[in-house]
């Protein structure tokens, strides 16, 4: 647990649990490279491929189906740019449908593709609740044509304002057409059932820290009928993908996954029931710590992830209000950690239609399953006078 009373930022990273770290260090004492032949090396790829087993059966794809990366940046990196590259190769056109609002990993592997490979990136638009509709999609989709997409990709669940996205319709579109869909599921593992084989997704990218596991672990879910042009060439350990495995990482990574996952690879209920109380419970918190402050995302309920609580709080900087809650103790965020200490008003909100003003206001808390009503009740004591201060500090 990090210092102070409370951390509400676990959508940046989320704490290690005890049982995860043990299985983690044990492993890490793992003696050969799991390419290797001999006897040390086959007793390492045995921990790495029962660690894939467990990973595969949790989000429903085949043991051949999941790669190891270093995360989820290199996933959403290797999934937009090597579909793309596939599908060129086959014939497709150059287009790039990215739906607006998502996370900087996905804008700027697209931003990539456009300005140095030749590709036409087009935004899909999002609702003011954060949410990409199947209607948007098909329009987008019609307005190019099917023949000019390469790829589709969004997020399963908004990692900023938490709104759950209507996957397996989004992913049936593309697919009537021909077009692989990648989805980003970094933010949803853990709090939402992720299910690849029933997605109708051709990609889905995982990271291990958001769910208690080891930084620099994330996983790509390819499916078999698809293939990705790798970013890294060296050995081609996995498919896709050159570089020796982390075994210990793997390992820790299965261990996340089996303590915060039921049998059936769904988040267990009681957990999901608990953290949908504490969201409830910091929302009218704050509400009633301020009024005026307005829930951004779609409404708490099947729509919203469990563990987030987004707000715009206004005639405050959000990031004013990010520094005031730490001074008492309480970690929260404006948005992505990825664009921490980067002075910009979040693109998501923007998307989603609000004035810039408004929107530089933005908190989010995001919950974990060590989260303590102790740590909501720090924030929503600390809050007042943070909101006080803020306003009176202004936007500037």
């Amino acid at each position: 647990m990090a210092a102070g009373p409370a951390y509400l930022d676990h959508a940046a990273t989320s704490p290690m649990p005890e049982q995860v770290l043990q299985a983690y260090t044990d492993a890490l004492r793992t003696v050969g490279n799991p390419a290797s032949t001999h006897g040390h090396g086959q007793r390492a790829s045995e921990m790495l491929e029962a660690a894939r087993d467990c990973i595969s059966r949790a989000v429903g794809c085949d043991h051949a189906e999941l790669i190891f990366t270093a995360g989820g940046t290199e996933s959403i990196n290797l999934a937009i740019k090597g579909l793309y590259w596939s599908r060129r190769r086959s014939g497709s056109g150059p287009v790039v449908l990215i739906a607006e609002g998502e996370h900087h990993a996905t804008l700027e592997a697209a931003e990539w593709l456009r300005d140095s490979q030749g590709a036409r990136l087009i935004g899909v638009p999002i609702d003011e609740h954060g949410l990409l509709t199947p209607t948007a999609l098909e329009t987008a989709i019609g307005a190019v044509g099917a023949d000019q997409v390469a790829v589709i990709s969004f997020l399963w669940a908004n990692n900023e304002v938490g709104t759950v996205q209507p996957v397996d319709e989004l992913c049936a579109i593309a697919a009537a057409h021909g077009i692989p869909a990648h989805v980003d599921a970094v933010s949803a593992l853990g709090q939402v059932p992720v299910d690849f084989a029933n997605s109708g997704a051709a990609a889905i990218s995982l990271s291990a820290h958001k769910v208690g596991g080891p930084v620099g672990v994330g996983a790509l879910i390819l499916g078999r009928r698809f293939t990705a042009d790798p970013l890294l060439h060296g050995g081609s350990q996995q498919r896709s993908r050159s570089g020796t495995q982390d075994v210990a990482g793997a390992v820790a990574f299965a261990a996340a996954l089996e303590l915060i996952l039921d049998g059936s690879g769904r988040p267990r209920q009681t957990a999901v029931v608990r953290l949908e109380r504490l969201r409830d419970r910091l929302i009218d918190g704050v509400r009633a710590a301020d009024p005026s402050a307005v829930l951004r995302g779609a409404p708490a309920g099947a729509g919203r992830l469990p563990g987030n609580a987004h707000f715009t709080f206004p005639g405050c900087q959000g990031d004013s209000l990010v520094f005031l809650l730490d001074s008492a103790g309480v970690s929260a965020s404006v948005g992505s950690a990825c664009r921490a200490g980067v002075a910009e008003i979040s693109h998501v909100l923007l998307a989603m239609g609000l004035a810039p003003e408004i929107a530089a206001g933005a908190l989010r808390f995001t919950l974990g399953h060590e989260t303590t009503e102790a740590e909501v009740d720090a924030l929503v004591g600390a809050l007042p006078a943070a909101v006080t201060a803020a306003r009176a500090a202004g936007l500037s």
